[in-house]
């Protein structure tokens, strides 16, 4: 009898054990698994925010795995992997888009913005949702936001005074492969240079480019003002990456969570835009200390060229038609 006793134990605490099994199995399928992919280096304060402001906002009901440095994909290729299934999110530029929607293309345009208010003023608005909506339908990703990262400058070799786009004729500037980038580059009055963000510090040391443009955090963080002499404060895009996520994950989520990847997006938003300004604040002092030049060339003479030179291309046909009245308006 003790024997049928203890068996019945054993079989009962077994199936105790099972069903416990099966439900934390159950339980850790239902999490939302979000991979994620972005070029900037694992120590970079983006990075981290990222962690704590987006994958930490989260909670238990998502496992957020995002990877750095450019180790899972190259620049540029993110949106193929998005679009293939083989990436959930990354934090694209607005030029990713440029090939599949040309319309996208006003808002890599230098000089759009005019600061970080107006950014801010145009995304927080809904002038920007027709053009969102067919970013979705055409490549089937989804903007969950627009995170600031700075604005960007051009950080050169030598002591060449750089004042207005004749001096930089033949300036070997790098810029980020694509065509929308490459004619930045073109409109500074550079001889533009794609060359992967990871390649710019060995690129600038071997002399193999002779400057690059980035937010002042980059420049900082990448550790370019090692390998450069001066900084010229052009300030010709306000620049910032579209947070974006594949719309087959996001059609895979229920509306609470899709409300949840919604908040947290915003929330990494806010806290970098935060973080971001408060080093611009700093990081001119902070530049000339290490010995760089920092100064401010003829802007006018900068924003005029570089839009003269989008109204005389190919580019602004494509823009749609009013919404740069829109958003200067702002």
């Amino acid at each position: 009898m003790r024997s049928i006793v203890d068996n019945k134990t054993i079989m009962t605490g077994l199936a105790a054990l099972a069903i416990s099994m099966l439900s934390t199995a159950s339980f850790a399928q239902d999490k939302v698994e979000l991979i994620y992919s972005d070029t900037v280096a694992e120590s970079d304060i983006r990075s981290e925010l990222l962690r704590t402001e987006f994958g930490g906002c989260l909670g238990d009901g998502f496992d957020f795995k995002p990877y750095f440095g450019a180790t899972l994909f190259k620049q540029g290729t993110e949106l193929t992997a998005m679009q293939r299934g083989n990436l959930d999110m990354a934090g694209l530029a607005i030029y990713d888009f440029q090939n599949q929607v040309p319309a996208t293309g006003i808002l890599g345009a230098a000089y759009l913005y005019r600061d970080y208010d107006h950014l801010r003023a145009v995304t927080h608005s809904d002038v920007l949702n027709e053009l969102w909506g067919e970013v979705e339908s055409a490549t089937g990703v989804k903007v969950l936001a627009n995170p600031y990262i700075g604005t960007r400058h051009v950080n050169l070799r030598g002591d060449k005074k750089i004042m207005t786009p004749e001096d930089m004729a033949g300036v070997k500037l790098r810029m980020p492969g694509g065509e929308g980038w490459q004619f930045v580059g073109e409109a500074l009055g550079a001889n533009p240079t794609p060359m992967a963000f990871t390649e710019v510090y060995t690129g600038l040391q071997t002399g193999a480019i002779d400057g690059q443009d980035n937010p002042l955090p980059a420049d900082k963080s990448m550790k370019f003002y090692e390998v450069t002499d001066q900084i010229v404060l052009t300030g010709h895009l306000i620049a910032n990456n579209q947070f974006s996520i594949s719309m087959s994950k996001w059609d895979s989520m229920n509306a609470e969570q899709q409300g949840k990847v919604q908040e947290c997006a915003f929330n990494f938003e806010a806290a970098l835009d935060k973080e971001t300004l408060a080093q611009e604040a700093v990081l001119v002092d902070f530049f000339k200390g290490e010995g760089l030049d920092v100064y401010e060339p003829n802007k006018t003479a900068f924003r005029d060229h570089v839009l003269d030179m989008y109204v005389n291309s190919d580019f602004s046909k494509d823009w749609p038609a009013g919404l740069l009245d829109k958003i200067n308006a702002l």
